[in-house]
């Protein structure tokens, strides 16, 4: 009786009056998209009540509202309940389904919906295709591929687009290449498609190469299409077809698309031009946080450190919150100005346990503590890293050479073995920077030889130029050069410098000169090696050949590379250079150098004059080498902080010996702990001696 009389009812026109406006208001609210979980089951209890649920029209429109509100359990749950399933409802659940990179479930329900009878069309294909190029499936993307073809679809520019991704990612390029080629119509989607396909496989000039012949076609390239090919120039670090690109985006009038914007600014800044990068930044109209991290990454890797936190400073004080990118370019800049408080302000921006959970984050913060000489922080990140990838042990084992722990660094490479982690070149790059500079000739002869000989690698140029300078400190100039001649590749200026630097040491004046002349044809613009040819000849007292070489330089337009050092205070960084009288507190500064080398001169300390380029007077000589960077940053420490704190000072060139001995003695007469990292490696000089042993 019920059942009659709600059919009755249904059926008299009033009721189809009624159920047609409830139809459009549930047609209309499911349009709008995105709901919470509550609010679908309300509206999917309504259709039931009016027997809509089995509408084929309203089922797809409540799987797509599923998807965009990032419910896709529910949608799974709506699909297999439905009884009236066709192939548009597949194509919206496997599109939706790819949406949210759940590949393999797309690829499951299109083997379904084969099982149940529904053809594929040119709506399925290209997105069953995305998923198995997303996995890497490529026996399961041929079996499509057999598939389209017998449904006749292998004409269609999207079908054939997806193929020759999927091609181009599985590693089939020439593949990919073919059915490009035979592609009667080619969209811009296509040509991205194998651009990346290129840019993937490391064909870098080829990708270019693609994209330059897609624009002889007339084709319009796209926001993507450019992000690509940019990314293909900063790779190749080819300036000058990126300057091509940007006056095409800027034809086009893409330049304020902030993907592409970012994408410049990242090209400019892998190509050593911050310049360019900088003008772009500034020029746009809206940033995100990709935007602030690209451009301070670059100024950190492009040896502009302060740049860098600069730049961080005024991102925070427009309220941006930084991603672990920005956070990976800050925490480098930190390292390399010495900032250790300034470092762990910054890694606070994000829990530990999230640091410790990413490795590209906690080996940044490793390498930023090991650069600051904090080895226990660094060794409690490390060992409290979830996961520990070969870049992980790698920058360990770097920071316990650097900071003159080499015998830890090599009880740690024994430990990564232990655990089948196969070392690449970069640990051996580690290892052999530890043997450097603790003068580990038999070490280091050791780690080279099992390069080749046990884990079949081979050794780099700047494995070798380790060895060199390994080999020349020590003396063993003979092996050295040998070492040179025998390389399988022409010796850089890398490796002569490391052969001139042991020629310095021990004073080989004939065998020096003959390496500045090769160092001169490979940098001639290189004022450094002008400069350690000259202390040769000054320390050996020969002036006037030493005169010539700066004539030599100011004739061809060389100039020194002045030197800096670095100091934190309360999170800021204070730069000094030799001589400075800029800095605020100068007055203070001067008199507390005044103080320290009378307590020094009491204690038996005589400057090291022969070090002074300059045929002077020995009192001018003296007081050239009182006012050096880097005692200048340690006074103006000493001034400003408690007793018991660690003074970290970072110097852009190699410590001098004469600072060198007056440090050690520093370190005694203020009770303190210092630490200096320059160019060369760290010094931890504690009550008058240094953790180098005086040997650097």
């Amino acid at each position: 009786m019920a059942a009659a009389a709600a059919a009755a009812v249904a059926s008299s026109p009033s009721s189809r009056s009624f159920l047609s406006a409830a139809a459009i208001e549930l047609r209309t609210l499911l349009l709008k998209g995105s709901f919470s979980s509550g609010e679908r089951k309300l509206l999917h209890g309504r259709l039931r009540r009016l027997g809509l649920d089995h509408d084929g029209y309203f089922l797809n429109l409540l799987l797509r509202s599923s998807f965009i509100s990032g419910d896709h359990t529910h949608a799974i749950l709506i699909f297999s309940r439905a009884s009236n399933r066709n192939v548009f409802h597949y194509n919206t659940l496997i599109r939706g389904l790819v949406s949210v990179d759940l590949m393999t479930d797309a690829i499951h329900f299109y083997r379904e919906m084969r099982r149940e009878g529904f053809s594929p069309d040119n709506f399925t294909f290209p997105f069953v295709l995305k998923a198995c190029a997303r996995l890497l499936e490529l026996e399961t993307g041929i079996t499509i591929h057999t598939h389209l073809l017998k449904s006749g679809f292998e004409l269609d520019v999207f079908v054939n687009t997806s193929l020759v991704s999927l091609y181009a990612k599985c590693g089939r390029l020439d593949d990919a290449q073919r059915l490009f080629d035979e592609m009667p119509v080619r969209n811009i989607v296509s040509w991205t498609a194998i651009i990346s396909g290129y840019i993937s496989d490391g064909q870098l000039e080829d990708a270019v190469s693609i994209f330059g012949k897609s624009l002889e076609m007339g084709l319009n390239p796209d926001s993507f299409t450019l992000v690509k090919v940019l990314t293909a120039c900063a790779k190749l670090c080819d300036v000058e077809k990126g300057e091509w690109i940007h006056k095409l985006i800027t034809e086009k009038g893409l330049e304020k698309n902030v993907f592409v914007a970012t994408s410049l600014v990242d090209m400019y800044a892998k190509c050593g031009r911050m310049g360019n990068a900088r003008q772009v930044f500034d020029e746009m109209l809206e940033k995100d946080v990709v935007s602030w991290s690209a451009m301070i990454a670059g100024y950190s890797s492009n040896g502009l450190p302060q740049e860098a936190l600069g730049l961080f400073f005024k991102m925070e004080a427009e309220n941006l919150k930084p991603d672990c990118f920005t956070l990976v370019g800050v925490l480098s800049a930190c390292g390399k100005l010495g900032a250790l408080e300034l470092g762990e302000r910054v890694s606070r921006h994000m829990e530990m346990s999230k640091i410790l959970s990413n490795p590209v984050l906690g080996t940044s913060l490793i390498d930023m503590y090991g650069k600051c000489g904090s080895m226990a922080r660094s060794w409690a990140v490390f060992c409290g890293m979830v996961e520990k990838d070969l870049i992980v042990w790698n920058a360990m084992i770097n920071g316990l050479g650097m900071t003159g722990y080499e015998k830890i660094s090599f009880g740690l490479f024994a430990k990564m073995l232990k655990y089948q982690i196969r070392p690449d070149g970069n640990t051996f790059m580690g290892l052999l920077s530890a043997c450097t500079h603790s003068g580990l000739v038999e070490d280091g002869r050791s780690y080279f030889d099992s390069m080749d000989r046990v884990y079949f690698l081979a050794p780099r140029i700047e494995h070798y130029g380790c060895m060199v300078d390994l080999l020349g400190r020590a003396g063993l100039l003979e092996e050295a050069n040998q070492l040179i001649e025998e390389m399988p590749m022409e010796a850089n200026a890398i490796v002569w410098g490391a052969l001139l630097g042991g020629c310095k040491i021990h004073r080989k004046i004939d065998l020096a000169e003959d390496v500045l002349k090769k160092l001169i044809e490979l940098e001639p613009q290189n004022s450094g090696n002008y400069v350690l040819l000259s202390n040769i000849y000054a320390s050996n007292g020969r002036w006037d050949e030493s005169a010539k070489l700066r004539v030599t330089m100011k004739g061809r337009g060389i100039q020194k590379i002045p030197g800096y050092s670095w100091v934190e205070l309360d999170g800021v960084v204070h730069e000094f250079h030799v001589g400075d009288k800029s800095h605020p507190m100068t007055a203070q500064i001067y008199l507390k150098l005044d103080e320290l080398n009378k307590q020094l001169k009491a204690m038996g300390y005589k400057p090291t004059t022969e070090v002074v380029l300059f045929d002077v007077e020995e009192e001018e000589k003296e007081h050239s080498l009182e006012h050096h960077s880097e005692k200048l940053a340690i006074a103006f420490a000493l001034i400003n902080t408690e007793m018991e704190k660690t003074i970290r000072v970072v110097k852009n060139l190699r410590v001098c010996n004469d600072c060198h001995s007056a440090i050690k003695l520093i370190s005694r007469v203020s009770c303190r702990e210092i630490i200096v990292r320059d160019n060369n490696r760290f010094h931890r000089f504690i009550d008058g001696t240094c953790s180098c042993g005086d040997y650097w």
